[in-house]
């Protein structure tokens, strides 16, 4: 194997195995900082020796040895200086050892992953800190990924990370699930960090590929965790509920050469109609609880696609009602736009192009293509081809995803035909 496609290879291990990882070694080192340093020391290693050596059949095995003999290391570095600033006459206060790592009691969730979810939303940090940490290290996202996920420049993000994970160590905050209220108190920012991880493995929002069907799969798992854990929190199941039904599409948003193909254009025939029941129940169990949050609200949303069985059929007039209230509880200018979508269905592309207009000197939309995108979709729909081109290829110079910069300039250069 050339060493170019090696290199592909081991960052696609890294995606999949970064979290269980880093998660792993935080339970035993009980420093998160430190863990994904010691993560990130196997990673070069990795980078040094695979592409030579080839990839081992298990990857992860390999990279949590690598990791562990790291860390043995590291620790006898310390406890060398120790000693050697005690043979010189300095007075230095040890630092308390690490605990040993408690094997879960039966009923305890043992999941390393899920631990290490609640420790970085923990309310020692504020919930920008706690959703950008765990995307970081639960999502495996870059510093540059984050940003863009939530709108807001990269140095910031940046900082955002260093500090929480100073935070974590300095208040020695615990590896664990907590119970109670305390549960309860972060249940928010782990359902905001799930959501936010799930949805970059439903659209990449860089990269060569269209979807990152591992950290949909991530975000599943511990969404159906938590509903197990949290089973009276109508919220918990809305989420779960949306994620089933959106990842039900997966198979069907790219073609066989990679291509992405749009909801409307999807076979529905290919979606995974277990999924789509999963969800489907999830949604009820929120409803019996009288849950009318956001995630409940974007799930009924979904539950509307999923029970059309042809795009014609999708009921748009309930969908905008359901966009009408969740604006109401989660004011936004990506749910406004979205609004906007379901409007141009139910009522028309110039009704839509009204409502998106209105959004074009938003700050926070100014560098996210969807809008250009959706706006340039309903003037090729209004048939004025030369705008719409020109927003196209405005969407298609904002987004980091290759396959959807290609898909954006296909339909640009769809436009200079008089077909629509």
């Amino acid at each position: 194997m050339a060493a170019p496609d090696t290199h592909r290879a081991i960052d696609a291990v890294w995606r999949i195995e970064s979290a269980a990882l880093i998660a792993g070694l935080t339970r035993m080192v009980r420093d998160v900082g430190l863990a994904e340093d010691l993560a990130q020391d196997a990673l070069v290693a990795a980078l040094e020796r695979w592409p030579e050596s080839g990839i081992p059949e298990n990857p992860g095995a390999w990279l949590m040895g690598t990791a562990k003999h790291r860390a043995i290391d590291r620790l006898r570095r310390d406890q060398l200086l120790i000693r050697k600033y005690q043979e010189l006459g300095v007075r230095l206060e040890a630092p308390a050892p690490a605990p040993e790592p408690e094997e879960p009691q039966e009923g305890e969730i043992g999941d390393n992953l899920l631990r290490l979810v609640f420790m970085t939303c923990h309310p020692v940090l504020n919930a920008e800190s706690r959703v950008a940490l765990t995307l970081r290290l639960l999502g495996g996202l870059s510093t540059d990924e984050i940003a863009r996920a939530f709108l807001a420049p990269e140095p910031t993000v940046a900082q955002r990370i260093v500090r929480a994970k100073r935070t974590l160590t300095q208040e020695r905050v615990p590896f664990e699930v907590p119970r109670g209220a305390d549960l309860s108190e972060r249940l928010s920012s782990v359902l905001e960090v799930l959501y936010l991880i799930f949805n970059e493995g439903y659209a990449a929002t860089s990269g060569d590929e269209w979807i990152r069907p591992a950290l949909c799969e991530d975000a599943l798992r511990l969404g159906r965790i938590l509903s197990e854990l949290a089973p009276r929190e109508a919220e918990v199941h809305g989420l779960s509920a949306l994620m089933e039904i959106q990842a039900s599409r997966l198979g069907a948003r790219i073609s066989a050469s990679g291509e992405p193909i749009l909801l409307l254009d999807q076979n529905r025939a290919r979606w995974d109609h277990l999924l789509i029941r999963r969800g489907l129940e999830a949604l009820e169990r929120a409803e019996q609880l009288g849950g009318r949050g956001p995630y409940v609200l974007q799930a009924s949303i979904a539950a509307c696609h999923a029970r059309a069985r042809t795009a014609a059929e999708t009921d748009w007039a309930r969908i905008v009602a359901l966009y009408d209230e969740l604006v109401q509880r989660m004011p936004s200018p990506v749910v406004e736009l979205n609004r906007a979508v379901a409007v141009s269905m139910s009522s028309g592309p110039a009704a839509g192009l009204e409502l998106v207009d209105r959004l074009i000197d938003e700050p926070t939309l100014r560098d996210y293509h969807l809008l250009p995108s959706v706006r340039a979709d309903f003037l090729r729909k209004l048939g004025r081809l030369d705008e719409a081109r020109v927003e196209f290829e405005r969407a298609a110079s904002l987004t980091r995803n290759v396959c959807e910069r290609d898909l954006l300039l296909s339909r640009a250069a769809g436009c200079r035909s008089s077909e629509l």
